[in-house]
Parts: structure tokens; C-alpha cells; sequence
């Protein structure tokens, strides 16, 4: 078998690299899994587990002992590593049959999986564990490749599973995972010996094999004939989704609506908790959007458990036509708020007739797919992972429709079932596990001057502290090496000119696009020119009011558009000097730029508090280690005006002060962090950094 075989699905496995894991059983279900959770037609990020089982020694009484090692809770199987799977006794595992108590005591059960391990380093065991276990096989894998799911979610898919695969696979109807669906298996295989899988009806695909390497094969080889048969189904058809209802946009258009619509979505979305946007409109979302079929699908919601859990049970889909000019904040409110209303109202109804005694508190009732026909996709989540992730999973529901519909006819989960998966205790559980939030989750910062120097170290703390971060930069060089610092999900970059209106109106399209808005805007862009009063040009006096003075009216006039339409208020701060309080020699453009810096923030605080938009500026001084500024004639101009050379300036610019500091980038960047995060309250302030200059003191 290699590439060439497999149309449908990417055959990646490597005989060289397996061959150089060797006979580790463990690390070639580890590879495999890695190689599976890549292709997102297989399984989607956090979908599906994987399994194998060996030999091992038991520490406590030297016996060979089987154990099963497989996925831990809440892991990916496209990441897995050693540290998230978990390692249990699969004898002991077998043994829960002689107390499981049938499908009330499902909840009780998986706390007993921690009396089953054997690898004291494990992660907690998944409610997937048994299905696993329960089969006698050495690799297992349980994936919810779109095509499979569609056959799952078929109707008659029992016939349809037959049509496909005869007698080689077997098929389970629809059952929330646990103990019980494990039994289930159990039962299938042992009335179908020989079978090469099952499929769980509107779940997902069970494969196996007596290696790593036949397990793959196996899984991609089910997977490929079962996306060939659909294939043939929709070429048999006139057309996909009843055909196509209205025309998308071109493409151009398309982004310009969804950024102008965006912050007013995600103000809508986080009327409970702020959320973080992302935006789609591939070919395989505008096809269904589009089509006669969106009205008829969209309300059935999702099949595959994984699906809803991320993406809700269903999408609001907007009533606005693709041509509507969105740009109109108040018309488009009126039409957008009261489709929100009812969206969270309907939620509301489906927590209330769907709740058991038991069941967790309602969670946040807001949509997180929204679809507007003509235009794209935007999703709403917690972080950009997430609700990019949301939006992946959203689209393996598109495909899971589309090959439904094409085999018979399309049909979803029961709400109830949907329900008891949703607020499942043990689902409310892994919620309650998760990590705590960081400071700045959930928030957007755009800053300027971002490809080195301050910017750079502003942006590095903002994004260490949860924020999303979109880096601004004249230099497009600098902003390549910047963004490659940072990991998926947390940053952009938008090549700014602050100096031009529409290159400041670009990039906050842009963080539109990426994250759905803007929380907090840092302008660090700058430069510096030291020069007496006689040489001081009007081109000097020109770059310094464009860049500082002008360029942070225009970052402020057009952020404070996006924070309205977002109605979340937000941050504005504008790195300053201390040379806006100080008059010092040889200074007279920069330091009168700065002070225009420092009154506009004083005057942007005053008009913006009724918006909850703070406004506070940070004065630096002396930041000449790591600073972009200090590397031109600026650390020449200081140095003669102060009769010393330029490497004596650290040491100048410390003793000055009266903590005898120097300071660094780093010490700006938890300036602004304080003003954004901790100091919640305060506007029209300044905190100087300046390890204390007497002269500088505010008050």
C-alpha cells in the first residue's frame, strides 16, 4: 500500500521512521495517532482515541499482565505524546463487568477506572476507556472521519453499512459512550467474528488491527471506501443541498462585510462572556449556506457528539441579504439583536424541557456558529483555538449532511440524547478541570511598532497573559521574525503605516477578521530625532507630529469605532516619554510630540469614560538595551547633548535615576499590563517608567 492507493484520505505512515521506532509498541501507537489526527477528514482536533495493548511486568507480583495504553481524557490525537495517554490493567478493565449495574451506574463507572491503572503517571482514563478495553484486539482506533459519520447519520444506516462493506463490518445504533456502549461492542463482535470494524450509528468508526501499521491501513482503508461510495452518490444527483438558493459575494466583498459585521457579532456573542471570533468562507461552507436545503438542516443541528459539543446544537442563521449594508451600525443592530433574542431564547426552552434533576446550571446561551448566506461563517469561543476548532468541526458537519443527504436522507441526534451528552455530569466535570483562565483571555490587543524594541516586548506580555495579539509594523521583515516567536492561535501581523489612514483601517480589518475585534490598542510606533532648535528641519518636525501625534489620533478615531460596535469598552494606550514632562536640551520636536501624546490621552480618557473606553498613557525613559530607537542617530544626539559617548548612556541614563535602574523593554510591557489588567479603574493617568526622575513626577 502507499499514497497513490487513497484518494479520499492522505496515507502518511513513514517504514522509515517506524522502522527506526522499532518494536516499541506504545511509540507506534503514538505515531499513528500523530498521522491520523492530521488529516482532518479522519478526525478533527480533540476527536476520536486511539488504543493498543502489550505485555508488561506487573511491579507487584512479576507476572506478565496485559495492559491497554490509549488516549487520555480531553487529549488530540494529532499531538498525543507519552505524557496523555493512559495505561490500565485490561484484565482489571474487564473484570467491571461482574459490578457495572446497567446504564445508571454509567457515572460510577469511570471513577472505577482509576482502580484499573497500572501506569501511576497516567492520564485520567476517558469515558471512551471500555470500548477499548472491552475488545480483544492489540491496536484499536475510534475515529469520526466525515464520511463515516455520514454513513452513521444516514438514514437506514444499518442497510447502508451492509450495502457498502457485506458482512466485514459491523454496526451499533446510536448510544451516549460509556460502559454499556463498550458491551455493545463486545456483543457485535462476538456475533460477527471476522469483522474488520464497526460503525456507531450517528458516532463514529471502530477499527483494528494486530499492529499498528494494519490498524492504520485498516482505518484509512474502511474510511476511503466508505467516502468513495458517497462520492458516486453525489455525482449520481442533479444537485448538492437542493442546489444553490442565492449567490455568495466575490470574495473581496465578502471579507470587507464580515469585517465591518464582525465586532458587532461578538458583542452580541459575549453578552455573558467575552469571545474571541473567527471567520470561513471556503467553498465547502458557501455551498451549504448558500443553498435551498439551509433552511431545511441548519435547525436538525449535528449528529456526532463532537460536533455539537463545540460548535452548540445548532447555527443562527442571519436574516440579512448578502448585499444589506452592514456598515449602518444602528440599522444592522436592529435587525441582528432581536435574532439573537430568539436564539438564546429557543436555547433557553431546549435547557428547560431537556433538564434533569441533576443537570448543571444553564451555560451561556449564545450562538457560537453563525452563518449569513452570501457572505461566510464567523464562530465565537473562548480563545481562537477553540473557536477556530469550533469552525473545523462545524464544516466535518457540513461534509456529515452533504454525504447523508447524497446516501438517503440526512437525520441528527434526538434533542434529549443531545442534551444528556451536552450537560453530561462527567462532561461538566472535564469543564470544571480545565485550567484557569489567564488575565488577558478572551482579549485582542493590536500594538504599533511591534517588530522589535518596546512594541515587541509589549506584545510578548500581552500574549503571555492570554491576549490575542495582532503585531504592527511599517517593516513587514520585522513583523515575519516577530510572529515566529509565538504559537498557533495567539498572533497575527498587519503591515501599519500610521501615518496612513487606510493602512490603520486595514490592519483593524484585519484583527477583525482574525479575532473578531479589538480590546486593546498599544501605540508603540515611534522614533526619535535629537536635534537643537537651528537644526531642527520641518521634515524632523513632520515625521515626529505624523508619526506620534497624528498617528494615535487616527489609531484612537478608528479603534473607538470598533469598541462601540463591540459595546465591551476597552483599553487605549499610548506609549509616551518622559521627555513630554521634562524639558531637556536639543529636544524641541520630540519632546513637544510627546507632550501632544500625553494631553491627547488626557482628552481621548475625558470623552471615552461614558464608552467605558479607558484611555492612560506609559512614559518610558532611558530604555536604551533592546530599544529600536537607540539604534540610529538618536543615542548620538543624546550623547552629545549630554557631553559623554554613546556607551556610556545605560550607565548615564541608571545613575540619573533614584533607584539607579537601567531599564528595559520588558519593564514598559508590565506598565502596560497593569494599566490593562490590574489598574481596571483608572483613566487619563500616566505611569512613568523611568526608575524615578524627579523632575518627571506628575504631581
Amino acid at each position: 500500500m502507499d499514497k497513490n492507493t487513497f484518494n479520499h484520505v492522505t496515507y502518511l505512515w513513514n517504514h522509515d521512521k517506524a522502522s527506526e521506532i522499532g518494536d516499541d509498541q506504545v511509540a507506534l501507537f503514538l505515531y499513528r495517532s500523530n498521522i491520523l489526527g492530521a488529516d482532518l477528514r479522519i478526525t478533527n482536533y480533540g476527536g476520536g482515541n486511539t488504543s493498543c495493548k502489550t505485555i508488561e511486568k506487573d511491579p507487584l507480583t512479576n507476572k506478565e499482565v496485559e495492559v491497554m495504553w490509549v488516549k487520555g481524557s480531553g487529549g488530540d490525537i494529532g499531538t498525543l505524546t507519552r505524557s496523555g495517554i493512559a495505561g490500565l490493567y485490561t484484565e482489571r478493565l474487564r473484570d467491571l463487568k461482574n459490578v457495572y449495574g446497567g446504564l445508571d451506574d454509567e457515572d460510577r463507572m469511570v471513577g472505577l477506572f482509576n482502580h484499573c491503572i497500572y501506569d501511576l503517571d497516567s492520564k485520567a482514563p476517558s469515558i471512551d476507556t471500555p470500548l477499548h478495553g472491552l475488545l480483544p484486539f492489540k491496536h484499536i482506533d475510534h475515529l469520526h472521519p466525515d464520511a463515516l459519520i455520514a454513513v452513521a447519520a444516514a438514514k437506514d444506516s444499518e442497510k447502508v453499512t451492509k450495502e457498502i462493506w457485506g458482512d466485514t463490518m459491523g454496526w451499533v445504533p446510536w448510544q451516549r459512550p460509556g460502559f454499556d456502549l463498550g458491551l455493545q461492542l463486545e456483543k457485535c463482535l462476538n456475533d460477527n467474528p471476522g469483522i474488520r470494524g464497526i460503525v456507531l450509528g450517528s458516532h463514529g468508526l471502530f477499527t483494528w488491527g494486530d499492529t499498528s501499521y494494519e490498524c492504520y491501513l485498516n482505518s484509512l482503508e474502511v474510511i476511503e471506501q466508505a467516502s468513495e461510495y458517497i462520492e458516486q452518490k453525489i455525482k449520481a444527483k442533479d444537485h448538492v443541498f437542493g442546489g444553490e438558493k442565492i449567490k455568495s459575494l466575490p470574495q473581496n466583498e465578502r471579507k470587507e462585510k464580515a469585517a465591518q459585521l464582525m465586532p458587532l457579532l461578538r458583542g452580541l456573542c459575549s453578552s455573558e462572556n467575552r469571545m474571541i471570533g473567527h471567520f470561513t468562507d471556503n467553498e465547502v461552507v458557501l455551498q451549504y449556506i448558500n443553498s435551498n436545503d439551509l433552511e431545511r438542516l441548519a435547525p436538525m443541528g449535528t449528529s456526532c457528539p463532537d460536533h455539537f459539543l463545540r460548535t452548540k446544537i445548532q447555527p443562527l442563521v442571519l436574516k440579512l441579504d448578502a448585499k444589506d449594508d452592514v456598515s449602518n451600525t444602528e440599522e444592522t443592530l436592529k435587525k441582528l439583536e432581536p435574532a439573537f433574542e430568539i436564539y438564546r431564547q429557543e436555547y433557553k426552552d431546549y435547557y428547560d424541557t431537556c433538564k434533569r434533576s441533576n443537570s448543571p446550571a444553564m451555560r451561556d446561551p449564545n450562538p457560537v456558529i453563525i452563518i449569513y448566506p452570501g457572505v461566510g461563517m464567523f464562530s465565537f469561543a473562548k480563545n481562537k483555538q477553540t473557536t477556530r476548532v469550533a469552525s473545523e468541526f462545524y464544516i466535518n458537519a457540513i461534509n456529515v449532511m452533504r454525504g447523508a443527504e447524497a446516501i438517503t436522507e440526512y437525520t441528527s441526534l434526538p434533542r434529549q440524547e443531545a442534551f444528556d451528552i451536552e450537560y453530561w455530569l462527567l462532561e461538566e466535570a472535564k469543564l470544571q478541570r480545565m485550567p484557569k483562565e489567564q488575565p488577558l483571555s478572551r482579549k485582542v490587543a493590536f500594538v504599533t511598532g511591534a517588530g522589535g524594541g518596546i512594541g515587541k516586548a509589549i506584545a510578548d506580555k500581552l500574549a503571555s497573559e492570554g491576549a490575542n495579539v495582532v503585531l504592527g509594523d511599517i517593516a513587514e521583515d520585522r513583523l515575519k521574525e516577530a510572529l515566529e516567536t509565538y504559537k498557533n492561535d495567539v498572533a497575527i501581523y498587519a503591515i501599519c503605516d500610521v501615518t496612513k489612514s487606510e493602512s490603520i483601517a486595514n490592519a483593524y480589518k484585519k484583527a477583525c477578521l482574525e479575532f473578531g475585534g479589538v480590546d486593546i490598542v498599544v501605540h508603540s510606533a515611534g522614533l526619535a530625532i535629537s536635534k537643537p532648535l537651528e537644526e531642527t528641519t520641518e521634515q524632523d518636525w513632520d515625521i515626529l507630529q505624523n508619526v506620534l501625534v497624528k498617528g494615535q489620533f487616527e489609531l484612537a478615531k478608528q479603534a473607538v469605532d470598533v469598541m462601540k460596535k463591540q459595546n465591551l469598552g476597552g483599553d487605549f494606550i499610548s506609549i509616551a516619554s518622559k521627555n513630554g514632562l521634562v524639558s531637556g536640551p536639543n529636544n524641541v520636536g520630540y519632546g513637544t510630540a510627546k507632550a501632544a501624546q500625553q494631553h491627547m490621552a488626557r482628552l481621548l480618557a475625558a470623552e471615552l469614560g461614558s464608552d467605558k473606553i479607558r484611555v492612560n498613557t506609559v512614559n518610558p525613559d532611558g530604555v536604551i538595551v533592546g530599544s529600536k530607537i537607540w539604534e540610529g542617530d538618536w543615542a548620538e544626539g543624546r550623547a552629545k547633548a549630554y557631553g559623554i559617548t554613546v556607551d556610556e548612556l545605560p550607565a548615564h541614563y541608571a545613575k540619573r535615576n533614584l533607584l539607579n535602574e537601567i531599564i528595559y523593554p520588558k519593564d514598559i510591557a508590565n506598565g502596560v499590563f497593569a494599566l490593562v489588567s490590574i489598574l481596571d479603574k483608572t483613566t487619563g493617568n500616566i505611569i512613568n517608567i523611568d526608575g524615578g526622575m524627579p523632575a518627571a513626577f506628575v504631581r
